[in-house]
């Protein structure tokens, strides 16, 4: 049956690889999607603590959405600014990292291989 889920109702992971200073909501999971990864990630102002990545190895490019406040997406050397209402579409092989600055950010982050049939982890 298809209902509404609000993003304060998903749960924060707080396992052994949760990061201070970022919430991370599995949307997808609280969905019961299963055509693509989302994830919520909340983050605190002045954090650093997204890990630095590329999805160069399984292809998977990723769309980010700043649903509230703001934030840094450095992609190697560059770094872009993020406000809300901004969409940024990030290739599989570009490292990217999100940051904050003064103020916190709520980012939906989506997530596919292009060509590739979608395969769930968790």
């Amino acid at each position: 049956m298809t209902k509404p889920v609000h993003i304060d109702g998903i749960d924060a992971y707080e396992g052994p690889h949760a990061i201070p200073g970022i919430r991370f909501r599995a949307a997808r999971q609280a969905l019961g999607v299963t055509s693509w990864g989302m994830n919520v990630l909340d983050l605190d102002p002045h954090t650093e603590g997204h890990p630095e990545h590329d999805h160069a190895g399984d292809g998977q490019e990723e769309v980010y959405f700043v649903i509230e406040g703001a934030a840094v997406l450095r992609l190697g050397e560059r770094e872009l600014v993020l406000k809300r209402g901004d969409f940024v579409r990030v290739a599989p092989e570009e490292t990217r990292k999100l940051v904050t600055r003064d103020s916190g950010a709520r980012i939906l982050a989506l997530g596919a291989t292009p060509g590739r049939a979608f395969e769930p982890k968790m």
